[in-house]
């Protein structure tokens, strides 16, 4: 056998041109689910149909719709409509808005995603965190009560802006965005806001005229207690009676899910028995706050409203942004674990062109950001829904609520709202979740803790940035510090593994293997290179008192998904350092991408092809021979 038959194999063919590997790239990036590959050999009409219902889901689903699934969406949107009720008033409440918007934006914005979202189960509707986080943005700038139309006219702008970056997100496909808000971030965060909206409901609960505008623990609390001449013991009582009565349906439904209609129209219950209380035994009395004044009709036009004045600018703007990411990050997640449930599969991009384009068309009809929250979700999901057509049948029923039955609403008292959000908000404390984290992870859970004491004692957005921020560091630690490993035989095998996961693992004498497993780029290129000469000191260490020499090192690549100039420069200052050595570089598998990066630099020429290989194996018999061969010429010239 000749030294050529061991390499024989390896691909040396011509390097892609740089349109083909940008091309590729972008689609990967972009496109990763190569949406067109089903039906790009279809006619054309045929094709035309296939991508229109790709970009606009309802028509793929509506044509096989049957009166078989409308009754269980029918079940499921009246159901979610009973949340929806309470949860719009008491979210737009929190928002610092008239109680009128939070039913808005339950009737304009789910027809909009029931057309354009990609879920068959996400319910739409509005957010605590979202809320306020609006609620601190714009009312650090405008204050709702002195100027409740120009922070109306903020707030939809804020809507505005985040439809806007949701659309141009989703279009675009940079759904690999939200990815940097991991699981851990996201955690700690609604921790954190969670934490805050139930302190902030100390001011329902309480009764109190007079409260903070800022979210801090200790400006809400310093606020609640500097206010204890305006305590009033029988809001508190209806407080603490609602919020029992709601946690007690929770307990229920967790004990026995199929009684999760027992927890989903325990808000309602709540504002209803509130309603008849302040109606009939008159609780301004009692100095209980009711929401005041609600009128019938329908969505007001709000386009003429929107506010791009220069000296407002910066709050919508800022609103807009983070509420964007975060209603993305919430209500794509949601989505997926739920579709993950009934073995389907939702399109991050869609879900981002459909939350966007509600949210633009919200900001025109007098609604504020909406996504798809988890209480309503999982009442949908839990109550049978079929389609995307409960998101449907939730707005029909809003409809009939704004036009017949808001003022009946307007009995409601403020306390019972608080209760209900407390209620919510509790279940998004997890602090089971938080203390898996401290025991598997403890990055991820300085990560999540980061967030949570952020957003609780410093500010939501800044508790956010910390956060990230801790997150993307550990992302370049991986990056600038790739893990490598010796590789060592299984005996009785052909399988080389690692020497320290496997320690019966044996070498190869003469030879060092060691494992590459991440790109390699100017970040990380010099450590490597370090490493690798470590790894060589140390084999040398040991090999030396058993008089083995290292004659070859073997880098397996396979691992490497791309090499940059400063890597490839990397590799020819190694080379140079093992010949000082005597120590052959040999390369074992390596990419497409690496491979064409080698070439046209001449690394390949420079260590010759002889000592490139598709597998340890073959490398290490082509060292064999090599080494067998030597020493027959040395014999003979003995």
């Amino acid at each position: 056998m000749t030294a050529s038959e061991f390499h024989n194999k390896v691909n040396y063919g011509n390097c892609r041109s740089f349109g083909t590997v940008f091309k590729s790239k972008c689609k990967e990036t972009f496109f990763p689910d190569d949406p067109f590959r089903e039906f790009k050999n279809e006619p054309c009409g045929r094709r035309t149909i296939k991508t229109i219902q790709y970009f606009i889901p309802i028509f793929e689903w509506l044509p096989k719709y049957n009166f078989g699934l409308f009754k269980y969406d029918l079940l499921a949107g009246i159901t979610i409509a009973t949340l929806a009720i309470p949860q719009g008033i008491s979210y737009a409440n929190l928002a610092k808005l008239p109680p009128i918007i939070g039913l808005y934006s339950s009737f304009v914005p789910p027809l909009i995603y029931a057309v354009f979202g990609s879920s068959k189960n996400l319910a739409v509707g509005t957010v605590a965190a979202c809320s306020l986080l609006i609620a601190q943005s714009i009312g650090d700038r405008v204050s709702p009560t002195q100027d409740l139309k120009l922070y109306l006219s903020l707030v939809y702008t804020a809507t505005l802006f985040s439809g806007l970056l949701q659309t141009a997100m989703g279009l675009l496909r940079l759904g690999i965005l939200i990815d940097f808000l991991s699981h851990s971030t996201i955690l700690g965060f609604m921790g954190g806001t969670a934490l805050l909206i139930c302190l902030q409901q100390l001011k329902g609960m309480l009764g109190l005229k007079h409260f903070t505008t800022k979210t801090g623990v200790y400006p809400v609390l310093h606020a609640v207690f500097a206010r204890r001449d305006e305590w009033k013991w029988e809001c508190f009582v209806m407080g603490v009676i609602f919020l029992v009565f709601l946690q007690i349906t929770r307990y229920v439904k967790n004990k026995k899910p199929k009684l999760f209609w027992v927890s989903a129209i325990a808000p309602m219950v709540v504002v209803i028995a509130g309603c008849l209380f302040s109606y009939f035994d008159h609780a301004d009395k009692f100095g209980i706050a009711i929401v005041g004044d609600l009128k019938k009709g329908i969505n007001k036009p709000s386009i003429q409203l929107l506010n791009f004045d220069p000296k407002y600018i910066y709050a919508p703007l800022k609103a807009g942004f983070i509420t964007a990411l975060i209603a993305l990050a919430e209500g794509i997640a949601i989505g997926r674990s739920f579709a993950i449930a009934k073995n389907q599969q939702i399109d991050g991009n869609k879900e981002m062109i459909a939350f966007g384009l509600m949210n633009i068309v919200g900001s025109f009809t007098s609604c504020y950001l909406t996504t798809g929250p988890f209480s309503k979700t999982a009442v949908n999901f839990n109550a049978g829904c079929k389609t995307a057509m409960s998101n449907v049948v939730m707005s029909l029923c809003m409809l009939l609520v704004l036009l017949f039955f808001a003022p009946l609403f307007s009995y409601t008292p403020l306390v019972a709202l608080s209760a209900i959000i407390i209620s919510a908000m509790l279940g998004l404390i997890e602090y089971e979740k938080a203390y898996h984290l401290f025991k598997t992870d403890k990055f991820d859970f300085l990560i999540c803790i980061s967030a949570f004491l952020g957003v609780s004692f410093i500010s939501m957005e800044m508790g956010l940035m910390i956060s990230v921020g801790l997150a993307l560091i550990r992302a370049l630690l991986y990056i600038a510090r790739p893990a490598s490993c010796k590789l060592g035989n299984i005996p009785d095998t052909k399988l080389y593994r690692d020497i320290e996961q496997y320690p019966g693992a044996t070498g190869i004498p003469g030879t060092l293997i060691l494992k590459l497993g991440s790109p390699i780029y100017f970040a990380n290129c010099s450590y490597i290179s370090e490493r690798i000469v470590r790894w060589v000191r140390d084999e040398q260490a040991v090999t030396e008192s058993s008089g083995n020499v290292i004659e070859h090192i073997l880098l397996e690549l396979g691992g490497v998904t791309a090499i940059d100039i400063t890597g490839v420069e990397t590799f020819f200052e190694l080379r140079k350092k093992l010949e000082t050595k005597g120590i052959k570089m040999i390369l074992i598998n390596p990419r497409q991408s690496v491979m064409e990066k080698l070439i046209v630099t001449k690394f390949i020429d420079k260590i010759g092809k002889e000592n490139v290989f598709l597998s340890i194996e073959d490398a290490i018999d082509a060292c064999r021979f090599s080494l067998n061969s030597s020493k027959e010429v040395k014999t003979e010239d003995f």
